[in-house]
C-alpha cells in the first residue's frame, strides 16, 4: 500500500486521515444502532471493522513516517479505543464472551502503553480522553469479573480525577466526580461476599441439574432476555444497575477453564487487531453451547420498550424462548434531590461519557427526576408515595398513562414462549396475565409485594439491590443477609458445605419435578434449559425460605408466587423443601431464625 501511494505521489498523512474520517463515519452511525434489528446491525459491524483494521494495520506498518509527520500518540491510543468500543459494543448485542475479552485485550494495552500520558495535564481534551478511556475499562473488566483490575483502575480514577483538579479548572472535573461516586458506590453494594463464586452458570461449580426427563411434548431453550429495572434510588454504574448487571450474569456460561484468567500476555507493539483471540481462549469454551442474547435497557420509555420486546419476538426462533426481567416500583413516591441525583447523573454521563455505553437503546429523559441518597435496607420509595393497583412505574409523569407498564402490555406477545420475572412491590397483578394469553401460556416468577425486615449489617451500610434478585442470582448470600450473617462473618468452608446443600437440594427438587405427573406443561417445556430451570428451583428455595422467616411468618405479602403453580410436593409446605431450609439454617447456625410446623423433625445428621 505505501509503495502505491509513494507512486501516486500521495502523502502518507493525507491516506492516513482520509482513513481516519473514514472510520469515524462509519462508527457514528453503528454507535446509535439501538438493540433490535440486530440482522441489520450485523452487516454494519463487519463493515465499520474492516475499515478500522485498514486503519490500525496502516499506522502499525507506516508508523514511523506518520510519527514524524505530526501523528500524536493519543491518536493512536483513540484508534485502539474505538475498537475496543466496537468489541464491547458487539458483546453488548450478541452476548459473545469472547468480543468482551477482546475489548479487554485492547483496553489493557493503551492502559500499559499510556497513550494518553503525554501533555495529559497540558491538554484538556487528552485529560478527558484518558478519563473516559478509563470509565470505559471500568466498566468491560466489571462486567468480564475481573475486580483487581477494577479495584486497580478506581484507584487510578480518583488519583487522576484529584490530579487535574489541580491543575485545571475544577470545574471542569464535577462531573467525573460523579461518575466515580456512582463506581464506588457501586462496589460497595456489590461486594466481595457478593461474588465468592461466579454468578454464571459453571460446568464445574454448579450442579447437573438435568436429573431425568421431563414429560414434555417440545422442549424450548432461552435464546433471548430483556433486562431493565427503574428505580428512582437504584445502584448503577453508568447505565447498568446492579440488579441488571446481577441477572445478565446469571443468563451466561462460565468457561470450565479458569475464571477469565489473564494469560500475562500482552499485545506487541504492533499486533494486529485479532490477536485479542490469541489471549481470550478461555472465555471461548467449545463444549459449552452459546449464551442467550440479552438486551439491557436501562430507564426505556415505554414505546422503546414495546419496540424491543416486539421485535426481538419476532426473531425468536420455532424453539425459543423469551425471558423478560422487569425491576421496578409500582409506586410513584416522592422525589428528593441528592448529590447523585437521577437527572443530574444522567446528563452528566450523556456528556462526559458519549459513546461509553452506545449499546444502549436511547429513551426519553425525565427533566425531574431525582433519587434519594443510599441508606435504605432494600430498594423503598418514601412514605408518603402514591400507590398504584395497574403496573410498574418506569417514569414519573403521573400514575397512568405512558410512564406505566401494565399487564395488558405484555399479553398481545404471549403469541410466543415468555418466562416472566416481575421484581415489584405491584408485581401480584401480572398474576393476571395467566390465562389471558393469545397462545402460548407464559411462565411468571413473581417477588412478595413487601420485603421481609434485614437484620444484616451489609444491608444496613448500602442497599445492595432487591433481595428477590439476590435469591434467584445468589441463593446462598441472600440466605446469609436475610439471616443477619455479614461477609465478614462467613468463614470459606461453611460457604462450601452451603453450597454443596444447595447443590443436593436442587438436584433432588429437579429430579421431583421431571417424574412429576402434575408439573404443568409450562413448566415442563423449560426444565431442559439450564438456565431457566436454575432460576425456577432458586425461585423454589426462595418460597420456602421466606414462608418460614420468623419474623414473616404466614404474612402473604412476603411471599412470591409463581403461575401456572408448581407440584405440591415441592410447595413451601413440603417436608422435603422444608427441610433443606432447616438443613441450610443448621449450616450457618441461623435455626432460630426459621419457624417449621410441628410435624416436621430435624434429622439426626443436623
Amino acid at each position: 500500500m505505501s509503495q502505491q501511494i509513494s507512486g501516486n505521489n500521495i502523502p502518507l498523512s493525507e491516506v492516513y486521515w482520509s482513513l481516519v474520517n473514514k472510520a469515524d463515519k462509519k462508527f457514528s452511525k453503528i454507535r446509535d444502532l439501538p438493540f433490535y434489528e440486530r440482522s441489520r446491525y450485523e452487516n454494519y459491524f463487519f463493515k465499520v471493522f474492516k475499515v478500522y483494521t485498514q486503519l490500525w494495520k496502516f499506522q502499525q506498518e507506516n508508523r514511523q513516517k506518520l510519527v514524524e509527520a505530526g501523528l500524536k500518540r493519543w491518536e493512536i491510543g483513540e484508534i485502539a479505543s474505538r475498537i475496543a468500543q466496537l468489541y464491547y459494543g458487539h458483546y453488548m448485542r450478541t452476548s459473545d464472551a469472547g468480543y468482551l475479552s477482546e475489548s479487554y485485550v485492547f483496553y489493557e494495552a493503551i492502559l500499559t502503553r499510556e497513550y494518553f500520558k503525554e501533555g495529559l495535564f497540558q491538554d484538556l481534551n487528552i485529560a478527558n480522553k484518558q478519563l473516559r478511556f478509563l470509565a470505559r475499562f471500568l466498566m468491560v473488566c466489571l462486567v468480564l469479573g475481573r475486580r483487581e483490575m477494577v479495584h486497580q483502575l478506581v484507584d487510578q480514577f480518583k488519583r487522576l480525577i484529584d490530579d487535574c483538579k489541580r491543575t485545571f479548572q475544577e470545574t471542569d472535573f464535577k462531573e467525573w466526580k460523579v461518575v466515580a461516586q456512582e463506581i464506588v458506590r457501586f462496589l460497595k453494594s456489590d461486594t466481595a461476599f457478593m461474588n465468592i463464586r461466579p454468578l454464571r452458570y459453571s460446568p464445574v461449580l454448579d450442579p447437573n441439574l438435568d436429573a431425568g426427563t421431563p414429560r414434555a411434548s417440545r422442549y424450548l431453550r432461552l435464546t433471548d432476555a430483556i433486562l431493565s429495572s427503574y428505580y428512582y434510588n437504584e445502584v448503577k454504574y453508568s447505565e447498568l444497575t446492579l440488579d441488571s448487571f446481577r441477572m445478565l450474569q446469571c443468563l451466561e456460561w462460565e468457561p470450565s477453564g479458569s475464571l477469565y484468567q489473564s494469560t500475562g500476555a500482552k499485545m506487541g507493539q504492533n499486533a494486529p487487531i485479532g490477536v485479542g483471540r490469541i489471549n481470550s481462549q478461555s472465555m471461548n469454551d467449545p463444549t459449552l453451547p452459546p449464551n442467550p442474547r440479552k438486551a439491557v435497557l436501562y430507564r426505556p420509555s415505554i414505546t422503546h420498550f414495546l419496540a424491543v420486546l416486539a421485535t426481538i419476538c419476532e426473531e425468536l426462533p420455532s424453539h425459543g424462548i423469551l425471558l423478560l426481567y422487569l425491576s421496578a416500583s409500582g409506586k410513584n413516591g416522592q422525589i428528593s434531590s441528592s448529590p447523585l441525583s437521577g437527572r443530574n447523573a444522567t446528563s452528566v454521563e450523556e456528556n462526559i461519557l458519549r459513546d461509553f455505553d452506545s449499546h444502549i437503546i436511547k429513551q426519553e429523559r425525565d427533566p425531574s427526576l431525582q433519587i434519594t441518597p443510599s441508606g435504605q435496607s432494600l430498594r423503598q420509595n418514601s412514605e408518603d408515595a402514591v400507590s398504584t393497583p395497574c403496573g410498574l412505574s418506569f417514569g414519573s409523569h403521573g400514575l397512568t398513562g405512558s410512564s406505566y407498564i401494565y399487564p395488558s402490555d405484555l399479553v398481545p406477545f404471549t403469541r410466543k414462549p415468555l418466562f416472566i420475572i416481575i421484581d415489584s412491590d405491584n408485581s401480584i397483578v401480572f398474576k393476571n396475565i395467566c390465562g389471558a394469553e393469545k397462545g402460548e401460556p407464559a411462565a411468571l416468577l413473581l417477588s412478595p409485594s413487601h420485603a421481609p425486615p434485614l437484620i444484616s449489617a451489609d444491608f444496613s451500610r448500602q442497599p445492595s439491590g432487591s433481595l428477590f434478585t439476590i435469591f434467584l442470582t445468589a441463593p446462598v448470600q441472600a440466605f446469609c443477609l436475610l439471616s443477619g450473617i455479614s461477609g465478614s462473618d462467613m468463614e470459606t468452608d461453611i460457604f462450601i458445605k452451603a453450597e454443596k446443600l444447595m447443590s443436593s437440594s436442587m438436584n433432588e427438587w429437579a429430579s421431583t419435578l421431571a417424574t412429576s405427573d402434575t408439573l404443568h406443561p409450562v413448566w415442563s417445556q423449560i426444565l431442559k434449559d439450564p438456565f431457566l430451570r436454575r432460576l425456577l428451583l432458586r425461585f423454589i428455595f426462595c418460597r420456602a425460605v421466606l414462608a418460614l422467616y420468623t419474623p414473616v411468618l404466614n404474612n402473604q405479602q412476603n411471599q412470591p408466587e409463581c403461575f401456572p403453580s408448581l407440584p405440591d410436593s415441592l410447595a413451601p409446605t413440603s417436608p422435603a423443601v422444608q427441610t433443606a431450609v432447616l438443613q441450610m439454617a443448621n449450616v450457618f447456625g441461623a435455626t432460630s431464625k426459621f419457624t417449621l410446623p410441628q410435624d416436621i423433625t430435624m434429622l439426626e445428621s443436623l
